[in-house]
């Protein structure tokens, strides 16, 4: 993964033009990267923009019934296919162990948790939960919910405003 070189525009008001100018993972949380648009998230239309843009995504993946995987965090929205997950920088969040347990066995960056405060994904990050502190191998979820200053001792973040730490 080559991490998107960024300086950290601070999302709260303060006198200072960036509180981060080091390499950062940028992660749009569901393909979202300009605010929350639930019509649109985990569909591959909107992954692929967030792609395109230069972002990695965070997707929910939760069915796979042998051939494809099913987009959706409740239920399946749309099947993609194991190149697609293998071949983007994507960070799959399974939600079911069937999802799991075939994504793991196919190669493809993984993770699950419910609300752990750490989860390890299949290629070695710690997945923090929103508002945990973290460090150099440390993705930040949500990281509106820590102190600006904190957002930096993060490898990256997964936001639903992850214009908002690019350049």
């Amino acid at each position: 993964m080559t991490p998107k070189v960024s300086v950290w525009r601070n999302i709260y008001p303060t006198n200072t033009e960036s509180l981060n100018k080091h390499i950062m993972i940028l992660i749009a949380h569901r393909g979202n990267t300009n605010g929350l648009n639930p019509e649109k998230e985990n569909t591959v239309a909107y992954i692929k923009d967030a792609l395109r843009k230069g972002y990695h995504c965070e997707i929910d993946i939760c069915k796979f019934d042998g051939e494809k995987f099913f987009l959706g965090h409740d239920e399946p929205q749309e099947a993609v296919s194991i190149e697609f997950l293998r071949d983007n920088p994507l960070w799959c969040h399974a939600k079911s162990y069937n999802a799991l347990q075939a994504m793991t066995a196919l190669g493809i960056h993984c993770f699950y948790h419910k609300s752990d405060d750490y989860v390890m994904t299949s290629q070695g990050w710690i997945w923090a939960y929103p508002g945990q502190p973290g460090g150099q191998y440390t993705i930040a979820v949500h990281p509106e919910k820590l102190h600006p200053g904190d957002v930096q001792k993060f490898a990256g973040v997964c936001s639903d405003y992850v214009e908002k730490f690019s350049d």
